[in-house]
């Protein structure tokens, strides 16, 4: 099962604002992509959150574009700053990238965005959103998020 931004967004508005928070403090992130021979790659990327999609754009060809256009499961973890603090907690979305073709789409990321051309655009449908935080300087909470269940959250000592 799988869920657009909105879709997630609209279940748990509270954890969506702090992700898109944590996205938005840095520009350049962390994504996870399936090389062809099934080993994992790891690549700096830009995210944008716009009219109820979390979009992933990228240069054309590069390898991260070709390895979801062949496997479009992805990994994707906010930057988490400098030093050790991560205030926000620490963000990680998981879920599937389905590319982007159609004209009028790609034109209005073009006109908020203004990418380099040619490029690939994808949009995300998301498995799971998962935060990780210290709280009262004693507890490890972690928040997780899954399409049609609700949130589940655990804390350690």
């Amino acid at each position: 099962m799988t869920a657009n931004w909105e879709a997630f967004a609209t279940a748990e508005p509270d954890l969506a604002a702090t992700v898109e928070k944590r996205f938005g403090a840095y520009t350049h992130h962390v994504l996870a992509t399936l090389r062809k021979d099934g080993s994992p790659r790891t690549s700096g990327l830009e995210v944008r959150f716009l009219n109820g999609e979390l979009w992933l754009g990228m240069m054309s060809n590069s390898l991260k574009a070709l390895d979801l256009r062949r496997d479009p499961r992805f990994a994707l973890q906010a930057n988490p700053g400098e030093g050790t603090g991560m205030g926000g907690g620490d963000v990680r979305i998981s879920g599937r990238a389905i590319e982007v073709d159609d004209v009028e789409t790609k034109a209005g990321y073009v006109e908020e965005v203004e990418p380099p051309e040619p490029f690939h655009l994808f949009r995300t449908e998301l498995t799971e959103v998962v935060r990780t935080c210290v709280e009262d300087d004693t507890y490890l909470v972690v928040q997780v998020w899954t399409p049609g269940e609700p949130l589940r959250t655990v804390k350690r000592t």
